[in-house]
């Protein structure tokens, strides 16, 4: 096995995202290769608009596009009491000098993690390339990125 780390992020969730980044930048700032693939509600990390917006082609994607409300209104899988966990949990994360969500995502730029989108869940959810940070390598299908993420782990959040 080479050091090369490949996550596949399906999660919008607040915590998975932030495992999901804690391993990649723990990864690259040892040496490792990190690939992210972020497909479905994991779109919802790396989309420019960081608030709710109408995004997506249809009334129905532009519906959904909103509910995914970016990094700030990600929620907690679990006991998320109305959107105030995630609030709790940067609190925490602070006081016990842990780096924030936002603060990984900004660590695995400056890392030079790899960040793909799934082509696949950009066209079911109405999204373009245009709606995501310029860190996105490369929008790929399922099969290219197992090629980039063949011969390391790959892990599944």
């Amino acid at each position: 096995m080479s050091k090369k780390l490949s996550i596949i992020s399906f999660s919008g969730d607040f915590d998975k995202l932030t495992a999901v980044f804690t391993l990649a930048t723990g990864a690259a700032a040892v040496g490792y290769e990190v690939n992210l693939f972020f497909t479905f509600w994991g779109l919802d990390a790396i989309k420019k608009k960081q608030g709710r917006a109408f995004i997506g082609g249809t009334a129905l994607t532009k519906l959904l596009g909103f509910f995914m409300g970016g990094l700030r209104n990600a929620p907690v899988s679990r006991l998320n009491f109305l959107g105030a966990s995630p609030i709790i949990f940067r609190r925490l994360m602070r006081k016990n000098n842990v780096a924030t969500l936002e603060e990984l995502v900004d660590a695995a730029k400056a890392l030079n993690v790899n960040f793909y989108a799934c082509e696949m869940a950009m066209n079911i959810l109405g999204l373009k390339r245009e709606h995501f940070i310029p860190e996105v390598k490369d929008v790929l299908g399922v099969a290219t990125f197992l090629k980039i993420a063949d011969e390391g782990q790959t892990l599944f959040i």
